[in-house]
């Protein structure tokens, strides 16, 4: 197509591809025929030109339910190249094009694979990657483009993909710059018709200018059919027009000639030997290629390289909606027979040629599913089941389809498609309606449903449990369980809970039931999961999902040390498995817990990952914690600035849907913001707020944990008298939480000051607690000093500033320095920490660098190309003072003390 009136952005399209800056790519935007194709071929072509190397894809609609089909025409050209990536990422893909057979891939792995093969081919010689009607592409291949699309960080590699104005694309929020194409102007418009058809008698060149009003293809078609113009409707949308007009093409065409396009147009590739050998199936006859020519001379199709491909997507649709639904369904049967060899796609001509229930054909589909989930491909599953369902002659079959396809929408992150399948199923029995009540809740772990369907849940659960299913009420346990944390179901919810797990025939030391337990019950039945807690941590590294949720549970019941253990073990293997929507959760886990350890080097890229894979995962909740983890550490850097900020945006992610944990974690924020302000009655306030069962951040299990901080500021604002009721309330001798007892045993030093009260609460094990420890020195030399014990006191205030210095705690630090100064010693004011100097992503990387990991293993872990890694290493040394990795190992660890 010509491109007349498009000067501006091609020139913009060569911009990009010549120097990409800080963009990785553009979305083109447009209405059909509006010239996205030819603009991008234009540019293709300059690439090519200019030293790049082109590859390209294209969406069919017919190709929608092929899992990786359009990533498989992308990366075709240097598939060579896949045998020499790492390991996992290498059969990762080659499973997910069907070039081998392994187990299921996960998508993200299969993203990273993608990734690294496209980041070594453009080390070679740049690359333009083209994504033409990336609305058409399949689920699968336009998570990866855009997962890659997310990473090109410093690669020589550029994405553009078009985009039908109306639809939707995972592209489309993946970062790209975005350009919309408009209808041509009328200048530009009549020099396109001129140059197409330069000797139109005037009247028809009004008359074709007036109808195609600024649309290049029709500039470009309609004067093929200027014949038949005032037979055109002109009511009818101008695509429709355009159709008729392809449609009044085909029509002259020989009959063997039709019935081939009408096969193309059905079949899901471009393949010529299939179109024919399914033509000559239908028409008993063998079919030449010759058969295509009269198509080609009509400018409807082009054939290269054994390949038919139509000229444009509105041709291809403009057949079939053209035949009869009996001419349909024989090409459908016809490809049926030609494609033998390759059942997923004969399942689904198949299916397309059913008209009714058929529950052998349904039977093909679901197997068809379950081959395109080994694949990696959930959307393709998804779309198998929920066509098998359709076709179901049983009920009972037709719901359990539609619940499975649901179920792959959750794992999928695709929420519209879960609840839509739900409701399509409808399901009748108590154990199917738990099964789409438990499906519909994990996307937010029931944030936004009324509290008192927990009680509903342990009902449902306890109704499975006696039909048997034992592992079915686990799982509705577990998802009862995790509102818990969300929201405050009552305490007799939580008993109904207890009892229903309680009486099902699974061991005491069973994870999910320690899990369960936990969230349900973290005073009450504290003590035996911490027990079996410190029985279990010694299995950490067998299961990552198991880990995960044993993290979380550990978190739940005060012990820090334990979840960071279970949760940086369960990081690993989520990230080998391509899990990233349970990673952000463990990451959140692993962050949440350093910072109360007082490790915030390892908490700072800890957050700030949870809160990009939390985002890029669909998990709002989960990023507001995240968030709200970072608002935490930059408090106890004292940025309290930037603490008021992150505790902000925390909130608003959390405070619309009364999600607890994340408004208990902003109030703690702006807690320690009060404290470090001086601020004494603000904080207290902010932090007694935690403790009031009407208030949205009142957290059952997290209420509890911040003691420390609360007594510091109920002193130092004279509210005293209401801190002893707190403490109270809050000391029962059947909670044995490593979190309370801590903060109880600060309290009381601080509260009532003493020799022995300090001793003791130094004497506890705090190995594994370092800011606590630095904590009670801190409040120890204050007291000593202001007894006028000078000379003791600075031993503690010093092994205090230490300590804070060695922590990042700055804030805290600064304290102890002002303490130090007031009892006669001066302090070397303390000067910007290296680690100070890097994002929370460089500080992933260097610290991954640090520990011997090579460029490759790092990207693997942080889901980066190792080019990208490599880039961020060189900005690093130099912001560290180092010149090789020995030193930047040397360097990180001096500065943890």
């Amino acid at each position: 197509m010509a491109l007349s009136g498009r000067d501006t952005e091609l020139k913009e399209l060569g911009e990009l591809v010549d120097g990409p800056e800080d963009r990785s790519g553009v979305v083109i935007r447009g209405e059909a025929g509006i010239g996205k194709s030819a603009l991008v071929a234009s540019a293709a072509e300059a690439a090519s030109v200019a030293g790049l190397r082109v590859l390209r894809t294209t969406g069919a609609e017919a190709e929608r339910n092929l899992p990786y089909a359009g990533l498989h025409q992308l990366l075709y050209p240097v598939r060579a190249g896949v045998a020499e990536l790492p390991g996992p990422q290498r059969d990762a893909l080659r499973t997910a094009l069907g070039l081998a057979s392994g187990a299921e891939p996960g998508p993200y792995l299969v993203g990273l694979a993608a990734l690294t093969l496209l980041a070594d081919v453009a080390a070679a010689r740049p690359l333009l990657l083209v994504a033409e009607d990336a609305h058409w592409l399949d689920r699968a291949s336009a998570d990866v483009l855009a997962f890659v699309a997310r990473r090109i960080e410093t690669e020589p590699i550029v994405l553009v993909a078009t985009l039908r104005e109306g639809f939707e694309s995972p592209l489309a929020d993946a970062g790209l710059a975005s350009m919309v194409l408009d209808r041509l102007p009328p200048d530009a418009a009549a020099a396109l018709l001129d140059a197409v058809a330069p000797r139109l008698a005037p009247a028809v060149r009004t008359r074709l200018l007036a109808e195609a009003a600024g649309l290049p293809l029709a500039l470009t078609e309609l004067p093929a059919a200027v014949a038949d113009l005032d037979g055109v409707d002109p009511v009818l949308p101008l695509t429709e027009r355009l159709e008729r007009t392809f449609t009044g093409r085909v029509a002259l065409l020989p009959e063997v000639t039709r019935t081939a396009l009408l096969v193309a147009a059905l079949n899901e590739t471009t393949s010529v030997t299939e179109t024919l050998a399914a033509t000559g199936a239908l028409l008993e006859t063998v079919v030449e290629p010759e058969s295509l020519a009269p198509a080609v001379e009509a400018r409807l199709v082009e054939l290269s390289a054994g390949a038919v491909t139509f000229r444009h997507p509105l041709m291809r649709s403009a057949i079939p909606a053209s035949a009869t639904p009996l001419d349909r369904r024989n090409a459908h049967l016809a490809l049926v027979e030609a494609l033998r060899d390759q059942p997923d796609r004969r399942a689904w001509h198949q299916a397309a040629a059913t008209a009714g229930p058929d529950e052998a054909v349904a039977a093909e589909l679901e197997r068809a599913a379950e081959r395109a989930r080994y694949r990696g491909g959930a959307a393709a599953a998804v779309a198998a089941l929920e066509q098998a369902a359709r076709l179901s002659p049983d009920a009972g079959a037709r719901t359990d389809r539609l619940l499975l396809a649901a179920e792959l929408a959750v794992e999928s992150g695709r929420r519209e498609t879960a609840e839509r399948l739900v409701r399509a199923a409808d399901p009748a029995d108590p154990r199917r309606r738990a099964t789409a009540g438990r499906l519909l809740s994990e996307f937010e772990d029931g944030v936004r449903e009324d509290p008192a369907r927990v009680a509903e849940l342990a009902r449902t659960a306890a109704s499975v449990a006696a039909d048997g299913q034992h592992d079915a009420a686990l799982r509705i346990l577990w998802s009862a369980a995790m509102r818990c944390f969300w929201t405050e179901p009552g305490t007799q919810a939580r008993k109904d809970l207890l009892e229903v797990a309680d009486r099902l025939p699974v061991p005491d030391g069973d994870p999910r039931i320690v899990a369960v337990t936990a969230y349900v019950a973290p005073f009450e039945r504290g003590a035996a999961v911490l027990g079996h807690l410190r029985e279990l941590v010694a299995r950490t590294g067998a299961d990552p999902e198991v880990d995960r949720y044993l993290g979380s549970a550990a978190l739940q019941v005060g012990a820090f040390d334990l979840a960071a253990r279970f949760s940086a073990a369960a990081a690993p293997g989520l990230r080998a498995q391509g899990r990233l929507g349970l990673l952000p959760r463990a990451l959140a886990v692993l962050a949440w817990s350093r910072v109360r350890l007082g490790d915030l080097a390892g908490a700072v890229p800890a957050a700030a990952e949870a809160v990009r894979f939390a985002r890029e995962t669909g998990q709002p909740f989960m990023a507001g914690l995240a968030t709200a983890v970072q608002a935490e550490i930059a408090a106890l850097r004292g940025d309290h600035k930037q603490a008021k900020t992150l505790a902000d945006e925390a909130e608003r992610a959390g405070l619309a849907a009364g999600a607890r944990p994340v408004l208990a974690t902003v109030q703690l924020t702006r807690g320690l913001t009060g404290l470090g302000e001086g601020r004494f009655e603000d904080a207290f306030a902010d932090l007694r707020r935690l403790l009031d069962p009407a208030d949205p951040a009142y957290q059952l299990a997290l209420r509890a944990y911040f003691v420390a901080e609360l007594t510091e500021a109920a002193v130092r604002a004279g509210r005293t008298g209401e801190l002893r009721d707190i403490l109270a309330e809050l000391d029962r001798p059947d909670t044995p939480s490593p979190a309370l007892r801590i903060g109880l045993r600060y309290a009381r030093a601080v509260l009532d000051p003493s020799d022995e009260l300090f001793a003791e609460a130094l004497h506890a094990d705090l190995a594994g607690w370092p800011a606590e420890r630095g904590r009670v020195h801190l409040a120890f030399g204050e007291w000593l000093r202001r007894q006028r014990r000078v000379v003791e006191s600075r031993t503690h205030l010093r092994t205090a500033r230490k300590t804070f210095d060695a922590l990042g705690m700055t804030a805290w630090a600064e304290r102890a320095r002002r303490e130090l100064r007031s009892a006669g010693e001066s302090s070397p004011n303390r000067g910007p920490d290296a680690r100070d100097k890097l994002t929370p992503h460089e500080l992933s990387i260097a610290q991954l660098a640090a520990e011997g990991l090579t460029n490759r293993e790092i990207g693997q872990r942080l889901y980066l190309s190792h080019r990208t890694v490599g880039t961020h290493l060189h900005r690093i040394f130099p912001k560290l003072g180092v010149s090789s990795r020995a030193d930047l190992a040397g360097t990180l660890k001096s500065l943890e003390g």
